[in-house]
């Protein structure tokens, strides 16, 4: 790989991972317009694991909270609310991982053109539009909340549907405040992508020819940088940016994407 095309494609999947406007609409636009080709699943593997470094590195006090409720919990001390939002978001995870496993030959084939992801990027992004603007202020997640999250996410295997956008877009639908929907978003996505990497590092298993470990290293620490920056400015602004700016980009991007289809 080309340090241009590692350096690109590692600021991309950290930027628009926890941004809702699809990493996956910009990878292919990226692959268009840079004659790239595949960067193949060691490079994967490498920005997957620097993106859920960011995330658990912005998380650590909630993972550390986690980590002590559950803890008392197996001590017999009962449950207490941190470790209810551990079951929650464990709760959530399971339609995605379902959904992930059934319907694994689809994502990785036919719904991977151009056309689709366009669609997606546009369709996706009008909704995002309409939840913000009917966007609650609860800070309270409920069990209800966690679970129509959690299948809403099941549609992020549409590529060009955005993981994070969705799950936000669910949460606002429900009533959240925008803050209270990305910090959910953003815990959510730690299981979610940590399934991911394991399951590209097992199809690693037979790989001919890995790539460079200075160009995954690099890959990683670029995408981890970017992404840690990205969830600590999305957060701090949102409140105040609303979801509009994302809307509009998603538009221009999707008619990009349907420019060069045709």
């Amino acid at each position: 790989m080309e340090w241009l095309q590692i350096i690109t494609l590692a600021l991309i999947q950290g930027i628009t991972e926890f941004l809702p406007i699809s990493s996956s609409a910009h990878l292919i636009l990226v692959a268009q317009f840079g004659g790239w080709g595949d960067q193949g699943l060691p490079f994967d593997v490498a920005v997957h694991l620097g993106t859920l470094s960011a995330v658990c590195l912005y998380f650590r006090q909630d993972l550390a909270g986690y980590l002590s409720s559950g803890m008392k919990f197996v001590a017999g001390r009962g449950a207490d609310s941190q470790f209810e939002e551990l079951l929650k978001v464990s709760a959530a995870t399971v339609p995605v991982v379902i959904a992930g496993f059934l319907l694994k030959e689809d994502v990785e084939g036919d719904w991977r053109s151009i056309t689709t992801i366009a669609w997606a990027t546009i369709g996706f992004g009008i909704l995002l539009g309409i939840a913000d603007r009917r966007h609650g202020t609860s800070t309270t997640l409920g069990w209800s909340h966690a679970l129509l999250i959690g299948l809403a996410q099941t549609l992020a295997l549409v590529p060009g549907t955005s993981r994070s956008g969705i799950t936000m877009t669910a949460a606002l639908l429900l009533g959240l405040s925008r803050t209270t929907a990305a910090r959910f978003s953003f815990l959510l996505s730690i299981p979610t992508i940590a399934g991911a990497a394991l399951l590209t590092t097992l199809d690693l298993i037979g790989e001919p020819e890995p790539a460079r470990w200075l160009d995954l290293c690099i890959g990683a620490g670029l995408a981890g940088i970017s992404a840690y920056l990205c969830i600590s400015a999305f957060i701090a602004l949102v409140e105040r940016t609303g979801m509009l700016p994302y809307v509009i980009y998603r538009l221009l991007l999707g008619a990009g994407l349907f420019y060069l289809a045709t």
